[in-house]
């Protein structure tokens, strides 16, 4: 099962990328501009989504649109947890216990993507394999 020592390996692969302790745990961000972070059962969110939040290790990321959220939710809705917040911004939250690490890696790079500016992008495509 991964955890948050896998999200912040990845996280330290990417460029600009760093880490801050919020009041809701961990979270990623890039240029300012947050990615990836560790979820909290705060009072906003239903109640239903709260108590999974508050019984394990569950994280958020950005993604690029509303279409991939649903489409990540509607193909493994055991891993992937519906809208656990009002904001309007395209997320996802996902049960670290049910997701591969490879694929966390891929959702967690392609977060960062979503937010990381074209110059950092394109250092990070430039990098050698």
């Amino acid at each position: 099962m991964p955890d948050l020592d896998d999200m912040r390996r990845t996280a330290s692969q990417l460029p600009g990328s760093e880490e801050r302790s919020t009041t809701g745990g961990a979270a990623w961000f890039v240029r300012g501009k947050l990615y990836a972070w560790e979820c909290h059962p705060w009072p906003s969110i239903p109640e239903d989504m709260r108590a999974i939040i508050a019984a394990e290790l569950v994280v958020g990321v950005k993604v690029a649109d509303r279409v991939d959220a649903l489409a990540l939710v509607e193909m493994e809705p055991d891993v992937f947890l519906r809208t656990t917040t009002a904001w309007n911004e395209p997320k996802v939250a996902l049960r670290m216990a049910g997701i591969d690490p490879d694929h966390l890696a891929e959702l967690v790079t392609e977060a960062w993507r979503t937010q990381a500016p074209k110059y950092l992008r394109r250092e990070f495509d430039e990098r050698p394999a």
